[in-house]
């Protein structure tokens, strides 16, 4: 980390290099037109100490040109460590006690949690109308960070009607994650059935996965396939018939992906991988930081699609 001698948007990930993001964020800089702009990745391993995670908030909030960050896989981490270094927090991050995105005005540092956002506006875009209110249809979402908390309160939200699931279980290897995604639940009065599950191996999630409702959703929320290898299902677990697969990462060697693949004929499964998500997820910070207004749907917002999909060289098919 050194100071930045043009305006510097960071991201702050595992294995940020890998990333799309750095061939893509250029030609949206462009198209944005927000002048001369660089992006840097902040590498830090999953759990960091608290120690890395200060250093690297006070750098961007003192370094000048330092715009802000956007965060993935340490949101929940980082707040915990940083908090009292954001002169700032926005309502979702504080009820979520997460961050996803960091941002500065008038050199105060604001803390951001854009996930409810982004994880409602890919999951609408895929989503069957009125899936679970016709369906009765339950969600899995495997790993209690950051991602299923964002995505179970915006299913949750009472606005939604009889559109919501049936029931909600959560899996972690962490029973500390479980115990703070319950919280969360509880505090913002989730009153939707939810269950909350140690999966310490990958049988423990292919055993909920078989208890689910035909037409279920069935997130992958872990991190494996991106962050580390493997799946958090073994090739025996069974998808719910006519149900929904999402795999929240678009890149990695994404092996919950082609377990799903295996049974999409046998189960009539709708597929999904995270490159809307990565869309919105990444615009929506973007937004935050260079203070412009992106658009969510429409032609404009297909323009940018396109413009990331030629720069990765990604066809545009749904699964």
């Amino acid at each position: 980390m050194t100071p930045a001698d043009k305006p510097t948007f960071y991201f702050i990930g595992v294995t940020t290099g890998a990333s799309s993001i750095m061939r893509v964020f250029p030609k949206w800089a462009a198209h944005l037109r927000l002048g001369d702009v660089a992006i840097k990745g902040i590498d830090l391993k999953p759990h960091d100490t608290v120690d890395n995670y200060r250093a690297v908030t006070r750098f961007i909030k003192e370094d000048p040109l330092s715009l802000g960050a956007l965060v993935t896989t340490h949101k929940l981490d980082l707040y915990a460590a940083c908090a009292d270094l954001f002169d700032e927090i926005d309502p979702h991050a504080r009820l979520m006690a997460e961050t996803s995105c960091l941002s500065k005005r008038d050199g105060r540092l604001i803390c951001h949690a854009k996930d409810p956002i982004s994880s409602g506006l890919a999951l609408d875009g895929f989503l069957p109308a009125h899936h679970f209110a016709e369906t009765g249809a339950e969600l899995l979402s495997m790993g209690a960070g950051g991602s299923t908390i964002a995505l179970t309160w915006h299913l949750a939200q009472p606005s939604r009607g009889a559109n919501r699931p049936a029931r909600i279980v959560v899996t972690d290897r962490t029973r500390s994650r479980l115990d703070h995604i319950r919280a969360i639940h509880e505090s913002f009065g989730c009153d939707i059935p939810c269950d909350y599950v140690l999966a310490d191996r990958p049988e423990v999630n292919d055993a909920q996965m078989a208890s689910l409702k035909p037409g279920s959703l069935v997130v992958n929320a872990t991190g494996l396939g991106k962050d580390a290898p493997g799946s958090p299902l073994t090739f025996d677990g069974a998808f719910p018939q006519d149900g929904i697969v999402w795999e929240l990462n678009y890149r990695g060697d994404l092996v919950f992906l082609d377990q799903a693949r295996a049974q999409q004929d046998a189960r009539d499964l709708q597929i999904e991988d995270g490159w809307t998500y990565f869309i919105h997820g990444w615009t929506q910070v973007i937004a935050e930081v260079f203070d412009v207004a992106i658009p969510t749907s429409g032609p404009d917002f297909d323009a940018i699609s396109d413009i990331a999909a030629e720069a990765t060289g990604r066809v545009q098919a749904k699964s």
